[in-house]
């Protein structure tokens, strides 16, 4: 248990610090491309070209290898705790972020904000508490296909609808990455060949492939997610996609299961956290912050003149 948790603490380090490393670099190409003329999408979102020049900046590069070391480090946790305690550590990285985006894109955190990042590390403590053994992870082949649906559904269909709604999809572009994140946590559980190493067994899973799915389109989902919105919202809202599926399958499905005489903590401290995620999405909209969402540093250091809008990515 507590290699499992020292585990997934890091995993969480590692994403928080790379979800704002990859802010920084969206944001600084975001403000690249928005002098071309007439690389708007209809509907102001960000297009495809922009996204990959996103993904060019040292800042983008450096945050995308943290979220590599962060997934094998996640993985590694989602076999060694349940899933309702390992995801929601993980997700802890809500704190990492929201603490480096003070020094790093300039934000003002409010009172509010801090009282739900409280509440989230809070619920951490009281689930760590009252979590007991992992579940076993065996389930029929016929689960894993299922698997492999959803998250090619979740991903492709999501993916469609972000472009279609453009700049207003930002905290649904982070809720559907977190769900591509919570898919992924699930394949790692469930995945075949890895206790006992079996390659055959292990190419021929379709628990594989719905992480391999799940991870990237995750991943481009919240690229998306923070090149229009806050940084803060869009990580919440991931957190909540991340924590709550992958909890109740962990439960309902795979074993999980909380100390004997404990599950009214572990169902209390759940709660917390996701009312906490969602308190903190909710307070960190690019409205509630004005500018300072997108008061980055350019390259020679110097921040550009607030402005009242979002950004809005061509």
């Amino acid at each position: 248990m507590l290699i499992g948790l020292l585990t997934a603490i890091a995993a969480s380090i590692c994403y928080g610090t790379g979800s704002v490393l990859q802010a920084v670099g969206s944001r600084k190409s975001a403000r690249r491309e928005a002098a071309a003329a007439g690389r708007l999408t209809e509907r102001g979102g960000p297009s495809l070209s922009s996204t990959a020049k996103a993904a060019t900046t040292w800042e983008f590069v450096v945050g995308t290898i943290l979220d590599f070391i962060g997934f094998g480090l996640g993985a590694l946790a989602a076999r060694l705790l349940p899933l309702f305690l390992s995801q929601t550590v993980i997700s802890a990285n809500l704190v990492v972020t929201a603490v480096l985006s003070v020094r790093m894109l300039g934000i003002r955190l409010t009172r509010a904000e801090w009282t739900s990042i409280g509440v989230v590390c809070s619920a951490l403590v009281l689930l760590a508490s009252a979590a007991g053994p992992e579940g076993s992870g065996h389930t029929p082949i016929a689960t894993h296909w299922w698997l492999l649906a959803i998250s090619l559904l979740l991903m492709v269909g999501g993916t469609v609808l972000v472009r279609l709604l453009g700049a207003r999809a930002a905290i649904l572009a982070g809720l559907l990455s977190g769900l591509g994140f919570g898919a992924l946590g699930v394949g790692v559980r469930i995945l075949n060949g890895i206790d006992s190493f079996d390659l055959g067994a292990l190419l021929t899973d379709p628990a594989l492939y719905a992480i391999l799915v799940a991870g990237v389109g995750g991943m481009y989902l919240h690229t998306v997610a923070l090149q229009i919105g806050s940084v803060n919202g869009a990580t919440a809202a991931l957190v909540v996609g991340e924590t709550v599926l992958p909890g109740m399958i962990g439960v309902w499905w795979l074993g999980d299961a909380s100390r004997p005489g404990f599950a009214w903590l572990a169902v209390l401290g759940f709660v917390l956290a996701v009312v906490g995620a969602v308190a903190v999405a909710w307070f960190g909209a690019p409205e509630g912050h004005g500018a300072q969402d997108t008061e980055v540093p350019d390259e020679h250091g110097a921040v550009p003149e607030a402005r009242p809008d979002p950004v809005r990515v061509p």
